[in-house]
């Protein structure tokens, strides 16, 4: 959001590249790694379905529209894949579908920042949704109580944005000792699929850093008005 004279969305510039960047390795590295087929001739919704079992877990695998929109649901224990990645082939569907059986992985082991993350997940959508209304009613209408209340709903969204990155991070590590360890990728082909899981990760980095930056700049502003 720009307001009039103001000069802090420079602070965004450095961010708007990363996640420029991210975007774009992660596309790349995606339409590269999807045209290499495993070896093992199986569909990413099979992967799935082979992960879960390999690691005693219960939920169920459905397939979802849309294109990268696969997430774990720990609420309902269902592992979503996109039609592309349920019914691919490739290194990077492996890499996907093993992505979201490692947040699966998670849940059962308790891994506190996975469980944090859940219990924010509500409190920060609230306050990304209604950080930025508050904060420019109170910047233009010299209220500097609600641009306090809007900057500490936005620090909500940054928290969880903060602890999203290890939560993502650690999927990717499990994602890989799973798959490495089950048999179906091929030790000539276990770099691609590192390569694809760091990608995917390169994204949140970049989600991070712009919400930390937009935290900066409300903060300025709000100084600026004191």
């Amino acid at each position: 959001m720009f307001y009039p004279f103001d000069y802090t969305f420079i602070l965004l510039i450095p961010a708007l590249i990363l996640a420029f960047y991210a975007q774009s390795k992660v596309k790349s590295t995606y339409a590269t790694l999807s045209q290499k087929q495993s070896r093992a001739g199986l569909s990413g919704f099979e992967v799935a379905k082979q992960l879960i079992q390999q690691n005693n877990l219960s939920l169920r695998v459905e397939e979802t529209p849309g294109q990268l929109t696969d997430h774990y649901d720990p609420s309902r224990e269902v592992l979503r894949l996109s039609t592309d990645v349920a019914r691919g082939g490739s290194i990077a569907d492996y890499s996907i579908a093993a992505h979201e059986v490692g947040h699966a992985l998670q849940k059962r082991e308790k891994y506190g920042a996975f469980a944090l993350r859940s219990i924010l997940v509500p409190v920060a959508s609230i306050g990304s949704q209604a950080a930025f209304p508050l904060f420019f009613i109170g910047l233009i209408f010299s209220f500097r109580f609600l641009m306090d209340i809007g900057i500490l709903f936005f620090s909500l969204a940054v928290l969880f944005q903060v602890i999203t990155l290890p939560v993502e991070y650690d999927a990717s590590r499990r994602a890989y000792l799973a798959l490495t360890h089950s048999g179906l990728v091929a030790v000539d082909e276990q770099p691609d699929i590192k390569k694809m899981l760091n990608a995917a990760a390169l994204t949140y980095v970049a989600a991070t850093a712009m919400a930390a930056l937009q935290l900066l700049r409300l903060i300025l502003l709000r100084q600026s008005r004191d």
